[in-house]
C-alpha cells in the first residue's frame, strides 16, 4: 500500500468508530436542547482523534470555525509551503461535503477524504472538508443553510490558505451531494447573500434531484425523517424544482447498482437543467453507494471522468490536474 494510502488508515478506522457512536448516542431518548451538540462533539472528536497522519507534503488545518455550534466546523488540507506543488498561482478549491442520511457522518472520516486529499492537494488544490448540524436537532432546510455559511466562510478565507476564492468547486456524497445540489441550484440566491461564483458541483449518488417524486414513491423510511409529509416542503428542498438560470455547470455520478435507480433521477435532472439552458452531464457507475465515495481520487476510469469535468471548468484546474 502507498505509503500516502497507509498514512490515512488508522484515521478511516477511528472515523468509523466515531460514526457508529454517532449513531449510538442518537438512538438514545433525549429532550435536553444540548444533546445534539454534545453527540456531535463526541463523534466529532473521536473522528478525528487520529487525524494527524497525512500524506507527505499535505497539512492540515482542523476544525476551522464557521459558526458557535460544534459541528459549524470545516478541515483545510492543503500542500505545505516547502511542498513542489507551491505556485504563484492561487490553489482551486475542493469544497468537500459528507453524507450520511441528513443525521451522521463527519468531515474527518476516511471514505471522505483520503483518496481525494491523497489524489489532488498533492496535485496544487486546497480541499476543505465541512461538517454540519444534523437530524433531529437540524432540517434539511437548515443544513443548506450551514453548507452555505461555510462556503461564504471558506471563501473568505480562502487567500489565507494560498486558495483562489473564485476556483472552488462543490462536491458532496449522498446527504451531501443533495445538499450541493441544492445550493447549486440556488446559486444567485447564495451570491446574493455574500458567497462568491463558483465553477461547478460534482454531487456523488444522490437519489433526491427530485424530492416530490422520490417522496410520492416507495421509498426508503430515513426520507421520511428527512423531507416530513409536506408537499410544499418537498418542493423546497428539490433540487430540481429549485434550479435557477444562472446555476454553475454540475455533474451527477450515480450508482448503478442502486434499487432505486439514482441514476433515473440524474438523467431527468440533467435534461431539465439543459432544456433551460444549463449545464449538468450524467456519470453512472458500476459501484455500490459506498464506493462512489471511497473510490473517488484512486487511480481510475471513474476519477478521471470526474476530473475531465473539473477540468471543463477552469484551465488552471485543467493544468493542475495533468
Amino acid at each position: 500500500m502507498p505509503a500516502a494510502r497507509r498514512a490515512f488508515s488508522s484515521l478511516a478506522a477511528t472515523a468509523t468508530l466515531a460514526l457508529a457512536a454517532t449513531a449510538c448516542a442518537q438512538a438514545q431518548p433525549s429532550d435536553a436542547p444540548q444533546s445534539g451538540r454534545l453527540r456531535a462533539l463526541i463523534a466529532q472528536k473521536q473522528a478525528q482523534a487520529q487525524a494527524t497522519a497525512l500524506p507527505t507534503g499535505v497539512q492540515r488545518i482542523a476544525d476551522v470555525p464557521y459558526g458557535s455550534d460544534p459541528r459549524q466546523r470545516m478541515d483545510v488540507y492543503l500542500p505545505t509551503p516547502s511542498s513542489s506543488t507551491a505556485s504563484a498561482v492561487r490553489a482551486p478549491v475542493i469544497f468537500m461535503v459528507h453524507g450520511g442520511g441528513w443525521r451522521h457522518g463527519d468531515k474527518a472520516m476516511g471514505r471522505v477524504v483520503q483518496e481525494k486529499v491523497a489524489r489532488w492537494v498533492p496535485k496544487g488544490f486546497v480541499l476543505i472538508s465541512v461538517n454540519y448540524r444534523l437530524l433531529p436537532d437540524t432540517p434539511v432546510a437548515q443544513q443548506e443553510r450551514d453548507v452555505q455559511a461555510a462556503l461564504v466562510a471558506a471563501q473568505q478565507r480562502a487567500t489565507t490558505w494560498g486558495a483562489d476564492p473564485s476556483r472552488f468547486i462543490l462536491m458532496g456524497h449522498s446527504a451531501g451531494a443533495h445538499l450541493v445540489a441544492l445550493l447549486n441550484a440556488r446559486a444567485p440566491q447564495a451570491l446574493r447573500e455574500g458567497a462568491w461564483p463558483w465553477l461547478g458541483t460534482v454531487s456523488l449518488d444522490s437519489a433526491m434531484m427530485n424530492v416530490p417524486a422520490r417522496m410520492r414513491a416507495p421509498h426508503l423510511p430515513l426520507y421520511d425523517d428527512a423531507f416530513g409529509a409536506d408537499p410544499a416542503y418537498w418542493v423546497a428542498m428539490s433540487p430540481f424544482h429549485q434550479w435557477t438560470a444562472g446555476a454553475p455547470p454540475m455533474q451527477m455520478v450515480c450508482s448503478a447498482q442502486r434499487a432505486d435507480d439514482p441514476c433515473q433521477q440524474s438523467d431527468a435532472m440533467a435534461r431539465h437543467v439543459r432544456n433551460q439552458g444549463g449545464h449538468a452531464e450524467v456519470l453512472p457507475q458500476d459501484l455500490d453507494h459506498g464506493e462512489i465515495n471511497a473510490q473517488l481520487g484512486l487511480d481510475s476510469d471513474y476519477t478521471r471522468a470526474v476530473e475531465v469535468f473539473m477540468g471543463s471548468l477552469d484551465a488552471e484546474v485543467a493544468r493542475r490536474l495533468q
